[in-house]
């Protein structure tokens, strides 16, 4: 099982209300984790698009973000998580041009993460007139496998759809050294993952919940991936799930980071603005809150998988978990409210002492498909 970060700017009030220029230091700071990462050998760094969530992500252009880190980082592959490919929030032509462009910029290094949204307060904002975000479902599937035929095809031969349109045109710059970024689709359902799948595409679970829910459902796509008809070059076949992940010197260090956290607000703000995730039972309608987290609380989100929190060799064994269960890829959420020194000071903790005891292979996963997709 391989390693990430999953990063999107989370900009809470409280931070906000103590700090004028709190939004420029969490997108600053956030470089910095991947950076880190980087240097800690995590494999991949995910930087979200979101539009008009206020405190919950403030990272909009991410393709400006990763283009940056292309130059700051050496080893590790950045994704998009995602590029919305909807024509009215971002045009497939100029979205192909992006991820190519990436490519070169991080010598190969780049992932293409998709995805229609996963809230109607954000899409629909994009579609005047649509209330009912059933409606992406159709213009995403038209769109997204005339990606690799933009990439691959010397001049693209075109394309009439129901939601946009180009003639015949030459997409350029080409990816970088053949064939093409690997495909991601970020899924929030089991049917979801069996789409993901028949078509060849890795999963970006960002609405996993705990690793007893997910086993049925990597099994599915695992077994569903092995028959797909890939609309790409090569199959991707992978699974990244994320979860919140605090790890300290100390099970009391640890636990106490998460007490003061404020996990509860962020919750809170996901089930506010991603109206697609479901809903479990007991989540409060914003505005009212999740009640903050106690020890006892904590240690119930540990207990339960919903969590990754201790020293290193109890996260060590939690991560384990994710890998029996069949993940390919475990992203860690940062920052969730945790201090700039508490976050680094993770990264730093997995870095040395969780990942090598895990991911023994140099080599990322997806360039191995790509590389065979290439000879």
């Amino acid at each position: 099982m391989e390693f990430g970060l999953f990063v999107q700017g989370y900009v809470p009030a409280s931070r906000a209300q103590a700090d004028p220029q709190a939004e420029h230091h969490a997108l600053v700071e956030e470089t910095e984790y991947v950076i880190q990462a980087d240097k800690s050998g995590f494999k991949y760094a995910w930087a979200s698009e979101h539009h008009f969530l206020e405190e919950y992500s403030h990272l909009s252009a991410n393709d400006v973000f990763l283009g940056y880190l292309a130059h700051a980082t050496e080893r590790i592959h950045l994704g998009s998580g995602i590029f919305n490919p909807l024509p009215t929030v971002n045009h497939p032509v100029k979205v192909a041009e992006k991820v190519a462009m990436l490519d070169h910029l991080s010598g190969g290094r780049f992932e293409f993460g998709s995805g229609r949204g996963a809230g109607s307060h954000e899409i629909l904002g994009f579609l005047p007139g649509i209330t009912d975000m059933n409606h992406t479902k159709e213009i995403w599937e038209e769109t997204i496998a005339e990606f690799p035929k933009m990439w691959l095809q010397e001049e693209y031969q075109g394309f009439q759809g129901k939601h946009w349109s180009l003639p015949p045109r030459k997409i350029l710059p080409k990816p970088y050294g053949g064939s093409h970024p690997a495909m991601w689709y970020a899924a929030g359902s089991p049917s979801s993952y069996a789409m993901a799948a028949k078509k060849g595409l890795g999963v970006l679970g960002f609405s996993v919940q705990k690793v007893s829910d997910m086993e049925w459902v990597v099994e599915s796509y695992k077994g569903a991936v092995k028959d797909a008809e890939p609309i790409g070059d090569y199959v991707n076949d992978n699974v990244m799930v994320t979860s919140t992940a605090i790890c300290a010197e100390t099970t009391e260090k640890a636990r106490r980071i998460a007490v003061n956290a404020g996990l509860n607000y962020l919750q809170s703000l996901l089930f506010r603005y991603h109206d697609t995730f479901p809903r479990p039972e007991g989540i409060p309608e914003w505005p009212e809150l999740i009640p903050d987290y106690t020890e006892e609380v904590v240690d119930l989100l540990i207990a339960e998988e919903l969590m990754i929190c201790g020293n290193p060799e109890e996260v060590l064994q939690q991560c384990k978990r994710w890998e029996q269960a069949g993940a390919d890829q475990l992203s860690f959420g940062l920052p969730v409210g945790v201090p700039y020194e508490d976050t680094m000071n993770t990264i730093k903790l997995i870095g040395e002492h969780v990942i090598p005891q895990i991911d023994t292979d140099p080599v990322h996963r997806t360039t191995r498909f790509r590389d065979a997709a290439r000879s």
